[in-house]
């Protein structure tokens, strides 16, 4: 356990050295861009369905949850609350989104070459480009999984409430709320060693970028809600911003999501250089 808090600060001190802020605030733009027209897309194809309006209510109780108030707000005004039926939106909606999801995995790319101090040129132009492209599905897949069990968890936990004996309601309320959160965190996991993993020249083991993963998702999830806790309670970002505080503020709850994915990468990076020097002081006696 010491030494893993040793490598904890190795990979603080490198985050630094790595420019990891800067880098962050690059991906937070990307994904600024990338938010708005995905959910305006989601939204709209599920509002077609017979069961969309009240899908939608769920999808928006669900981002509730996880999203500061203010951000949650500017969803609702500016996306969730319309309904386009053009193609033409439609379809440039999505090639933004795809075009900014490419640019905010390409900054994460970035920020896990330095963590693992690979060259520059370890990727060809297009060669990284194209497997920052298969990220996007590749992440975006558990997350709509996840997404959806706690969508779909929410009518399950009145349900089951409804059908419980008046004793163990409140138990069955906690046990489940548990098990959806766990499930949510998980899903947390999966996603940032896939990003590790697929996203960085080397090649490793999946447990060999667990610690990074477990890493990025213990300090995304506290720094979510105490976030969110903040510009509820404390700041008013309308203040100073008037119309575009609730931007700013989903702009920096982006930020703080980089930042604990490239925290976490920079963790894998320390670990892999410490195995590293390892082999060569076994190879060398």
């Amino acid at each position: 356990m010491f030494r893993f808090f040793l490598h904890l600060r190795n990979a603080a001190e490198q985050a630094l050295a790595h420019d990891v802020f800067n880098t962050a605030k690059a991906a937070a733009y990307s994904g600024m861009l990338m938010l708005f027209p995905a959910f305006l897309v989601i939204t709209t194809l599920l509002a077609q369905g017979p069961e969309g309006t009240t899908l939608v209510g769920e999808i928006r109780s669900a981002f509730e949850q996880v999203l500061p108030s203010d951000s949650m707000d500017l969803l609702q005004s500016y996306v969730l609350s319309r309904n386009f039926h053009s193609a033409q939106v439609m379809t440039s909606a999505g090639l933004l989104g795809v075009f900014a999801g490419l640019g905010m995995m390409l900054s994460l790319m970035e920020g896990f070459r330095r963590a693992y101090r690979l060259p520059a040129d370890d990727w060809s132009f297009w060669g990284r480009r194209a497997r920052a492209l298969l990220l996007v599905p590749i992440t975006l897949l558990p997350l709509s999984l996840a997404t959806l069990v706690v969508v779909f968890g929410h009518q399950i936990e009145h349900w089951t409430i409804e059908h419980a004996d008046h004793e163990l309601r409140h138990f069955v309320l906690l046990m489940w709320r548990g098990v959806r959160w766990s499930i949510a965190l998980a899903t947390g996991v999966v996603v940032l060693s896939s990003l590790y993993h697929f996203g960085t020249r080397r090649k490793e083991h999946w447990l060999r970028v667990a610690p990074g993963a477990v890493t990025g998702t213990v300090v995304w999830f506290p720094s979510t809600l105490a976030f969110g806790w903040y510009v509820t309670r404390v700041a008013d970002y309308s203040m100073f911003y008037g119309s575009f505080g609730a931007g700013i503020a989903t702009l920096i709850w982006l930020y703080i999501t980089a930042l604990s994915v490239l925290l976490g990468a920079e963790l894998n990076g320390a670990l892999y250089r410490e195995r590293q020097r390892r082999t060569v002081s076994s190879a060398s006696f």
